[in-house]
């Protein structure tokens, strides 16, 4: 009986922790769609940016390597 305690305490803490680890990564995916978005974002600002500005076609990679580095 005492084993049957002992069994049944460590598969409830197994389903605690699975649903613990469901719950990270649904909002792992929900951050992981969130930067797919602000990625597309930025490619129109770009792509608009260089039609507006074509200037800014020839400084933005300079600027990156100033911000990278």
């Amino acid at each position: 009986m005492r084993d049957l305690a002992i069994l049944q305490d460590r598969v409830n803490l197994l389903e605690q922790e699975l649903k613990t680890l469901g719950d990270k990564v649904s909002n792992l995916e929900r951050s992981l769609e969130e930067m797919d978005d602000l990625r597309l974002e930025m490619k129109a600002l770009k792509v608009y940016l260089g039609r507006v500005d074509p200037d800014f076609k020839v400084e933005f990679p300079e600027v990156l390597l100033k911000v990278k580095g």
